[in-house]
């Protein structure tokens, strides 16, 4: 049976919104002066805007988006800002949203204007599929979506339609291009602006690295944000050389070397702040990569207590970072923060009353009242020979980048002997782990039983957003498998907010092992990492894998994040 067909005045009647006297009101007054109903509403102030939409959305059939739900958003792949330009979607307070095969979805604030639904698909050569949405919401989607990369969308087609001068063969004619020539092209007007937008949308974005890889045919650009690589519209092909040899010159790198990696950096200004880049080139098949790592100081909490250990956890780590001497090791894999929660423990502890010195490859934040040292093997400053210094320069507390060799491991085990403490970090997947790495190198247990003090095993997982999270039931299977006490756990989304991602920033899961009288006698006995796991899960460390599912049950990550982020450790 046909739903019977209601006026617009009527569906609002019904929903309450106004009442059959402010409709009788509003009809008059379009008698006597014209115009639409749904403005006249708004002009008595009897609606708002989103009253009037939704309710001829009702009318007409048609689904009503919004920002809040999310569905007021563009989908970012499929180059809709090319269908319709941002001049017309704003004079026309439309918003391309998404599009399959010949059919395009675009929000409108009136669909029964035929015209402007037929000039649509002329622009777009598509079927036009409408939905609706307010005005006001619209043009600031518009804003949104169109604003957030219009400079550099501006900046990358500019490239595109650069003159024939700059065009080049990837085959031929690049290899022939003279030093004096890519240094001219280099500071060339587009390309300066064209790499000055990419790394600032990167720090716009809160990117922590920036990836620009040649292929045969095309640039790939790439953005690493919250530990996820995403793909950012590239600049032109023939655009490549000036574009490394630009950030080469910033960087203070031989130019004329593409044969052999380089590293190098550079500061940027930005909003106030100083903002270094850390940077590597690879020579490829296809010419040189460039990875740009950006470190943001005060993009990056410096907080321990902000870091996301558990209550009890931090009570660990504050308790050893206080000891007067001792060994303490972050462990876990590259990009798990094990630097950052150093720098954050150093933070907590820093006073005037104490010599801080830190050895590291790089030295990636400069933090006031610590003295740090770059460590530069080509010239015989290595981390051993920097430590071998340092007990000549009366240390309180070391840092030690990394141990990544038995002379340094041994420099580090005999100064926390002595009375220093020293903090650094391992590659282990688990926190007992480090115990057997460390005696497989070459420590003698016995020397290793008095010094250790605490092991701490991280990772990084994304935090959920907090505007569009959702919570649900976990499933039977899942209650018992993971032994869940919550009714609801969150999930992914994606809103405005976070870029329909449905996670924003992140936080890290740990395991924090104190080494006890008990666990010393058992690492001289020679246990191995299992044995001490099952000692230290006895007297309640919580491993990666419990902490990850504490997270889940607190609503800070999904249930799929942290089984991610803990495979092989559970």
């Amino acid at each position: 049976m046909p739903r019977p067909y209601l006026k617009l005045g009527e569906i609002l009647v019904k929903e309450g919104i106004v009442t059959q006297a402010q409709l009788e009101e509003v009809i008059k007054v379009q008698a006597k002066e014209g115009g639409r109903l749904g403005e006249l509403l708004l002009r008595l102030g009897f609606a708002t805007e989103e009253d009037v939409v939704v309710a001829l959305g009702k009318q007409l059939g048609l689904p009503y988006v919004s920002m809040g739900s999310g569905l007021l958003k563009p989908v970012t792949d499929q180059n809709l800002d090319l269908l319709i330009s941002k001049e017309f979607a704003i004079k026309n307070a439309v918003l391309p949203l998404s599009k399959n095969l010949n059919s395009l979805t675009c929000a409108l604030t009136d669909p029964l204007d035929v015209i402007l639904i037929d000039n649509l698909s002329k622009v777009t050569n598509c079927e036009i599929n409408p939905v609706i949405a307010t005005k006001t919401e619209i043009l600031k989607a518009i804003e949104e979506f169109y604003g957030k990369r219009d400079i550099l969308k501006a900046a990358v087609k500019e490239s595109y339609a650069m003159t024939e001068e700059f065009e080049t063969s990837v085959e031929f004619e690049a290899e022939e291009l003279s030093i004096d020539r890519l240094i001219a092209r280099a500071e060339e007007a587009p390309v300066v602006k064209l790499v000055d937008l990419i790394i600032k949308q990167a720090i716009d974005e809160r990117a922590s690295d920036i990836h620009i890889e040649p292929f045969k045919s095309k640039i790939s650009l790439r953005y690493r944000i919250d530990g996820v690589l995403h793909e950012i519209p590239p600049p032109a092909k023939h655009l490549q050389l000036p574009i490394v040899s630009r950030i080469k010159i910033l960087s203070k790198l031989d130019i004329a070397e593409k044969r052999l990696p380089q590293d190098g950096g550079f500061s940027v200004r930005f909003e106030g702040r100083t903002i270094d880049l850390r940077i590597s080139v690879m020579p490829t098949i296809y010419g040189e990569k460039i990875v740009m790592r950006i470190l943001d100081k005060e993009g990056v909490s410096m907080d321990l207590a902000a870091m996301g250990f558990l209550s009890s956890q931090l009570e660990l780590f504050r308790r050893a970072i206080r000891a007067p001497y001792g060994l303490i090791f972050m462990t876990g894999p590259t990009g798990s923060g094990k630097s950052t929660s150093l720098y954050a423990a150093l933070s907590e502890i820093k006073s005037p009353t104490k010599n801080i010195v830190t050895v590291e490859d790089p030295v990636e934040y400069h933090i006031e009242g610590i003295n740090q040292v770059q460590i530069k093997p080509e010239i015989g400053l290595t981390f051993a020979s920097a430590l071998r210094s340092f007990l000549r320069q009366d240390p309180d507390i070391m840092m030690v980048g990394e141990v990544r060799d038995l002379e340094t491991a041994q420099i580090c085990v005999r100064s926390a002997l002595t009375g220093h403490l020293v903090l650094s970090t391992l590659h282990t997947n688990d926190a007992p782990s480090a115990v057997t790495r460390l005696i497989d190198i070459g420590v003698e247990p016995y020397l290793l039983m008095p010094s250790l003090v605490l092991i701490v095993a991280q990772r990084l997982v994304r935090r959920l957003c907090p505007d569009c999270k959702e919570a649900y039931e976990p499933s039977q299977e899942e209650r018992e498998r993971f032994n869940f006490h919550s009714d609801l756990i969150y999930r992914a989304k994606g809103c405005d907010k976070c870029n329909h991602i449905g996670y924003k920033k992140r936080t890290c899961i740990a395991e924090v092992l104190y080494v006890d009288d008990e666990i010393r006698e058992h690492i001289t006995s020679g246990v191995n990492a299992q044995q001490i796991k099952k000692i230290a899960i006895s007297q309640g460390m919580q491993t990666l894998h419990e902490s990850g599912l504490k997270k889940v049950e607190e609503g800070t990550t999904s249930l799929e994040e942290a089984l991610s982020a803990t495979i092989g450790v559970e």
